[in-house]
């Protein structure tokens, strides 16, 4: 992976974009998009878009975003604040972290706060930690403080930095999903680069963790024969994992290829030829009910889009430090656009 990607894909996961508050995250996309797409814009929702003009069939690629991050609900007259979740948190990962909210002139930095141990009955140290139990600490005095810097509605991330890990590998927080949104970026600067006969749109969409309101809106307004969506999946490469349940996915394994639900078994299956035709490392994963991603919205929208999904693994999910190997988000980049340039307007889409 070349050097500007590396470096606009780490500006983008350091970006805050929590579900709602996609705003800069957006721009920082946009702004690499104009270098090499056709048409780049946004919609109300907070999707951005990144066009390919050409023919027959519309393609889209979607990759999400928005990340998990918190609210402030209240603030107090001691001036800490009190929160609500933006998406799924399990709450002893917030114990003790940072985070950075969005305040009335900038970010502002706190800590979330609980009861020490040595304060705890016995009884307490073996109950799990409530969000409701927990506060953000940022400094303040008393209410008029706190409220001078922040409103109660600020959204807000964990606050923490990306690493770079031997074998490739980086750590960070929101790469669920802005790898996605990187990664269908990165297929269309291949595809601009060897143009397809398809018309193709990768769109950074909002709102995947509360709503899948981006997906809903993006497939609608765009109008695509076709769609690949694009997130991360578990990784079962760590002590405890269940292979059994969510099968054999590691780091550095390439790709993972959705099979069942929302996925169309010819896009499954072109996507499969086509891994194996240009020699792409991937896994298979069954997912007999819902993906839990964008795929769930856009493959219902209008009449139907045939639509599949392509995963990146990765290790702790829904935390400050999910782990992905780069060599997995190369991959799905070029299985990507080979998949779009093997489309054209004879291609049907429809299983017989």
């Amino acid at each position: 992976m070349h050097d500007r990607s590396i470096a606009f894909l780490k500006h983008l996961l350091a970006t805050p974009g929590p579900s709602g508050d996609e705003v800069a995250a957006g721009r920082v996309w946009r702004r690499e998009a104009d270098t090499f797409a056709d048409r780049v814009y946004a919609d109300v929702r907070g999707n951005s878009y990144a066009v390919l003009d050409g023919g027959a069939p519309r393609v889209l690629l979607a990759g999400h975003i928005d990340e998990i991050g918190l609210m402030v609900n209240y603030i107090d007259d001691e001036g800490y604040l009190w929160f609500a979740p933006i998406g799924g948190w399990d709450p002893q990962v917030l114990v003790g972290q940072r985070v950075r909210l969005n305040g009335r002139a900038g970010d502002v930095v706190g800590v979330i706060g609980k009861k020490p141990i040595h304060q705890m009955k016995p009884d307490e140290r073996e109950k799990a930690s409530k969000i409701e139990d927990l506060w953000i600490d940022i400094g303040a005095s008393n209410r008029a403080d706190a409220e001078a810097l922040v409103r109660v509605g600020a959204a807000g991330v964990l606050d923490a930095p990306i690493y770079d890990l031997p074998g490739d590998k980086i750590v960070s927080r929101s790469i669920d999903d802005r790898i996605g949104a990187f990664t269908v970026l990165e297929a269309l600067r291949l595809l601009a680069h060897d143009r397809p006969h398809a018309t193709v749109a990768a769109v950074a969409t909002a709102q995947e963790e509360i709503t899948f309101a981006g997906a809903h809106t993006a497939a609608f307004s765009f109008e695509p024969q076709v769609a690949i969506a694009v997130d991360v999946t578990f990784a079962t490469d760590h002590p405890n994992a269940d292979k059994k349940q969510y099968g054999n996915i590691h780091l550095g394994g390439g790709p993972v290829l959705s099979r069942g639900s929302a996925n169309s078994p010819l896009v499954y299956e072109m996507l499969v030829a086509i891994a194996e035709r240009e020699a792409i490392p991937y896994a298979i994963q069954s997912n007999p009910g819902s993906t839990g991603t964008d795929a769930d919205a856009i493959h219902v929208s209008r009449g139907g889009v045939a639509t599949g999904v392509i995963s990146i693994p990765n290790r702790y999910m829904h935390s400050p430090n999910e782990m992905i190997a780069l060599a997995d988000v190369e991959h799905a980049a070029r299985l990507i656009a080979a998949f779009v340039r093997n489309l054209g307007p004879e291609t049907d889409f429809v299983p017989w």
